[in-house]
């Protein structure tokens, strides 16, 4: 890997940012014969993409493509092209023919075999390798002129780069320990493009009530999440939740982050309802607890609700519930039983708010779409110029959409930046 590269030559293409987007279009470009740089801000690449999916990285999803232009809301029908161009089973055969076998899990959520985000990354640098592209790390990109048909990068420390063409897939503005500072929103702005605000996406949730605290990494699984506000009702599918020093995260909180972050731009709470047995119906969970309550009849109650909750949880829900869990479950009553179970089918929490974007998994807004030719992803407004990536506006739940959208973004303007004449 070189951390020199010569001022004066003139590369074909020039990528900036080394994750998912812009290691596929580097990847890319030079499987079509050309002579290409990658400038990453970090002493390597794949930074982000080491961190995501709990450090197993899902990379892609086997929904089709009709699901994930639903996922991506307004902004899914954009990336038809990206998609058509390169999709799931071609990311996946892309992995298999270098070695690297994946699995499919729940809900099609597509992992590395080895469970090792890792592997990913090896995958990406031995291509990159073969393919010749120069890698110059460490360095982070200032400015962009062009002058004629030749693009100058300014790069600090007074290095210049020139190429005829860019591509720009630096990220967006989550998680800046990987390098996503937001510095490509910045020199994108810079050269005449539309930037739609940022927000988060995929961020963790605040709550109100301050005895979350004690339950702190507590997770728990097939729950389902109802959101109230306004008078209406946001139901989730079922999922997992884990809770936090501040309030609550997990799958179930993250994909529906954008949604509740929208509403609370007009309200100041959000009720938050958490169906702790939603395979039961209020009926199925009162006889469950009659049985129990049988059997066990000098049994405590909070010992009983061990069979039910975590061990930490107990004391809290207890507590909503308004039921002292130091009685012996014969002696519970049939008023007492059924606060219990209305407390097992919303344990209540007040949304307040969410984390700041740097502690977003995705950034939310981005490249106005308008800027950007959806066929080839260079601008509409300086032509040479490329977008790939979580750079461009829109962000999907979790699953392995947005990884394969900065893949199959990537791709596509590494291809189209290569066949530009």
């Amino acid at each position: 890997m070189s951390d020199e590269v010569r001022s004066y030559d003139v590369y074909d293409i020039a990528v900036v940012g080394g994750g998912a987007a812009g290691t596929m279009a580097a990847i890319r470009a030079s499987a079509l014969k050309k002579r290409v740089v990658l400038i990453e801000s970090n002493d390597s690449i794949g930074k982000k993409i080491l961190i995501t999916g709990k450090g197993r990285c899902n990379l892609t999803n086997t929904a089709p493509i009709d699901v994930f232009i639903e996922k991506f809301g307004r902004q899914g029908k954009f990336l038809r092209s990206a998609f058509f161009n390169f999709f799931n089973e071609d990311l996946i055969d892309f992995f298999r023919s270098k070695g690297m076998e994946v699995k499919a899990e729940r809900q099609g959520r597509v992992f590395p075999a080895t469970d090792k985000a890792r592997s990913v990354v090896e995958v990406l640098a031995r291509c990159l390798k073969e393919g010749k592209v120069e890698q110059l790390y460490n360095a982070t990109l200032l400015k962009i002129k062009k002058k004629d048909d030749i693009f100058d990068l300014e790069i600090e420390g007074g290095r210049l780069i020139k190429a005829k063409n860019v591509i720009l897939a630096t990220g967006g503005a989550s998680y800046k320990a990987t390098g996503s500072t937001g510095s490509g929103f910045r020199i994108a702005a810079d050269l005449g493009h539309e930037i739609t605000p940022l927000k988060p996406a995929l961020v963790p949730l605040k709550v109100r009530e301050e005895w979350v605290k004690s339950l702190q990494g507590i997770a728990l699984e097939n729950v389902r999440l109802t959101f109230e506000y306004d008078k209406k009702r946001h139901f989730t599918d079922v999922g997992e939740i884990i809770f936090t020093h501040f309030g609550a995260s997990g799958p179930l909180i993250l994909d529906n982050s954008g949604d509740i972050m929208a509403v609370l731009g007009r309200h100041k709470e959000i009720r938050l309802l958490i169906d702790l047995k939603p395979g039961l119906r209020s009926s199925q969970l009162e006889e469950r607890l009659l049985r129990d309550f049988r059997e066990n009849g000098k049994v405590s109650l909070k010992s009983v609700m061990k069979n039910y909750l975590p061990q930490r949880l107990i004391a809290v829900f207890l507590d909503i519930a308004g039921v002292n869990g130091t009685k012996a479950s014969s002696q519970i009553t049939q008023k007492e039983r059924r606060a219990l179970i209305a407390v097992f089918k919303a344990f209540p929490l007040t949304i307040t708010g969410a984390l700041p974007l740097e502690d977003a998994m995705v950034t939310a807004g981005g490249v106005a779409l308008r800027d950007i030719d959806p066929r080839t992803m260079e601008s509409r407004i300086i032509p040479g110029l490329y977008f790939a990536g979580e750079i461009i506006d829109g962000a999907a739940s979790s699953g392995g959409y947005n990884l394969q959208q900065a893949f199959s973004t990537g791709y596509l303007a590494g291809q189209s930046a290569a066949e530009r004449q």
